[in-house]
């Protein structure tokens, strides 16, 4: 079989790295990937228009492709996987009208308050100032989104009214986000711990993926703005078994059966956001793909294919696919570019020291090769994951490979998995 994944980030290489690892697969196509992608064995960079179907089904017809992985959200829900779809092309991903999970926040929590899954009280708005006027009735800190899709980027916490005006300005005068802050929701602001819970889904079936934390602020504590994710770890010690029934029961079984009731039935991966606190949980937000950086140790751990798992979907019958998972944790440490997630500073030249160990994996998310040279190209550069027997050993493993790249303006965090480690 010959696979095509869609995208450039650390998510696809990660995509891409494991479906090459299937004995099965030729060779995996990226498009357009990046400079990790162009690097490793049995794949291959495709400079293609990835929001053209035509040109994507072209490629398709001309390199025998058998299946096709969409990875990041936007072609998503621009409905790619409609299109290719009329063009008989076997393609991975949710409907752009079951997209809408993602491309709106104010249409998902609506969707929430329909089909009775648990989340925070929110307000609508459209206008600057009657989100204005809403500040002055509610407590702070609050959350203030961005409708539509910011690369992860569109969530404000304001601990303050002055804070949120600041913020509210942002959105709607300074145009921080586009036209995805043409309208913004409000809501409160939830305590607890983050976890994320990704699945395969396919119309009611749902096979729960192994469960994973990001760590969201840019900054050691949990400080600084939201970025698209510092780090993740992988399985979150917090999603106990009670947790993932009740997660399964109160979250994924009813959003697959009212998107089943809202004529979008579902199909391919589904990232529930979670705020948990003691055995209470809410639904921040829902993705409709794989997370990033939660794709990178969650692949570090996945035994079965990959491959398998998406045919299985496409072809309904999920409900008797077993999936196989490695008893060892997995750690992801992002390394980004100075300034990320606001102004960063690309082309700066990589330098990677040799890291053959087979307990690590360099994923790429922000490079290129120009003129023979790995270099930045991205606010998040390198996811540098690394696995063990128990999450210290696993988060150790990743950090040694952290020391092992460098480049002009290189951060990242110094605390991710530190939450999972008692």
């Amino acid at each position: 079989m010959n696979i095509l994944i869609i995208g450039s980030g650390g998510r696809e290489h990660a995509l891409a790295w494991k479906c090459a690892q299937d004995q099965n697969v030729n060779k995996v196509f990226v498009a357009p990937g990046n400079g990790g992608t162009s690097l490793d064995q049995g794949i291959e960079n495709l400079k293609i228009d990835i929001k053209n179907a035509d040109s994507i089904a072209n490629i398709c017809n001309q390199n025998g492709i058998d299946l096709v992985i969409i990875g990041p959200e936007q072609p998503l829900v621009d409905g790619i996987v409609d299109d290719l779809q009329l063009k008989n092309i076997n393609v991975f991903g949710p409907s752009a009208k079951a997209s809408r999970l993602e491309g709106s926040k104010a249409f998902s929590k609506e969707f929430f308050k329909k089909y009775k899954i648990p989340t925070a009280n929110y307000a609508t708005f459209n206008d600057i100032e009657s989100a204005l006027d809403h500040l002055k009735d509610i407590s702070f800190p609050t959350v203030i989104k961005a409708d539509g899709l910011a690369a992860g980027k569109g969530v404000l916490i304001c601990q303050t009214i002055s804070e949120g005006k600041k913020a509210l300005e942002e959105i709607f005068v300074d145009n921080a986000f586009g036209s995805a802050g043409n309208k913004v929701v409000i809501e409160d602001f939830l305590e607890g711990e983050e976890a994320s819970f990704i699945a395969v889904v396919s119309g009611e079936e749902i096979i729960p993926l192994a469960t994973s934390q990001d760590h969201k602020a840019a900054y050691d504590g949990d400080k600084g703005p939201n970025t698209g994710g510092m780090g993740a770890y992988s399985p979150a010690p917090i999603v106990t078994d009670e947790l993932h029934k009740k997660i399964m029961d109160e979250v994924m079984s009813p959003t697959v059966k009212g998107l089943i009731a809202e004529g979008s039935s579902y199909l391919g991966f589904l990232y529930a956001g979670l705020m948990i606190k003691d055995d209470e949980i809410n639904v921040l937000e829902f993705n409709c793909r794989f997370g990033d950086p939660e794709t990178q140790p969650i692949m570090m751990r996945l035994e079965s294919s990959l491959v398998e798992l998406c045919l299985a979907a496409i072809n309904n019958t999920l409900g008797s696919h077993q999936v196989r998972w490695s008893s060892n944790h997995a750690c992801g440490v992002v390394i980004a570019s100075e300034g990320y997630p606001g102004n960063y500073e690309t082309d700066k030249e990589v330098i990677i020291n040799n890291h053959s160990e087979d307990d690590v994996k360099l994923f790429h998310a922000g490079t290129k090769i120009q003129d023979n040279q790995l270099v930045t190209s991205g606010g998040r550069v390198f996811c540098a994951t690394g696995t063990g027997a128990d999450l210290a050993t696993a988060q150790k493993n990743a950090y040694n490979l952290v020391s092992e790249i460098s480049f002009e303006g290189a951060v990242n965090r110094k605390d991710i998995g530190n939450k999972g480690i008692s």
